[in-house]
């Protein structure tokens, strides 16, 4: 949907109550009123984002999916996202009448099979990995470690070494540091923004902007850290 000018609309119903609509136009003020408009949720809420034209990637299914694997990979809800996929099918002559016709001498050079394309929509699973710094350390495999350090790295390595920590007092937080096998390529380039240190808070991810966290020389490891 592309609107310049609407806001953001909530849907919502609670069992067998009325259905209500939660309208904003992003000027610090909102209305809600009873949802005339005749579509029945059952129960739930349903979010309308209107974009504008210049934002319009983020209707991209790459660039959705890199988005809640970003920030919400871990959270205890799953998340579903519409796709639509295409895909060839072969089809026999007896089936060619069900398709457009083709020049003579194209479908002579042709096989007998033939392949056309067929749009399907499916609801696919994103945040497929769970966040294994809320289990203990001795209940994790080194296959679930790896594949936690690949997901969140892209490395096509498995890591060298692994040391899961936590600190309590005034802050407390898990964390889990990786010591890749191999240096990155650019570990001396000092016009790479370091971003080694990933910080979530209540599984989203909050920052990776962490200097302070660690020193320059430590560049080359990965840590994930989990705050309260």
């Amino acid at each position: 949907m592309c609107n310049l000018f609407e806001g953001p609309i909530v849907t919502t119903k609670h069992n067998d109550d009325e259905q209500y609509v939660w309208e904003s136009d992003a000027g610090g003020s909102f209305t809600v009123t009873r949802d005339n408009t005749g579509e029945v949720l059952g129960r739930g809420t349903k979010i309308t984002l209107y974009l504008k034209e210049d934002q319009l990637e983020y209707l991209e299914e790459r660039r959705l999916k890199d988005l809640i694997k970003k920030h919400s990979e871990f959270i205890s809800y799953p998340i579903f996202l519409w796709i639509e996929k295409t895909t060839e099918k072969e089809i026999s002559d007896d089936e060619e009448g069900k398709v457009e016709d083709v020049d003579e001498e194209k479908e002579k050079e042709e096989k007998k099979k033939k392949k056309i394309k067929e749009v399907s929509h499916e609801c696919s699973l994103v945040n497929k990995h769970k966040p294994i710094w809320m289990r203990k350390h001795e209940e994790i495999t080194k296959e679930e470690y790896s594949a936690f350090y690949k997901s969140l790295t892209n490395d096509w390595e498995e890591h060298l070494a692994v040391k899961p920590f936590s600190g309590e007092g005034q802050l407390e937080f898990k964390a889990i540091v990786f010591v890749p096998k191999r240096a990155p390529f650019d570990l001396f380039d000092t016009r790479k923004k370091p971003n080694n240190i990933k910080l979530y808070v209540r599984r989203v991810f909050m920052m990776d902007n962490c200097e302070e966290l660690i020193p320059e020389y430590l560049g080359f490891v990965k840590c994930f850290v989990k705050g309260t």
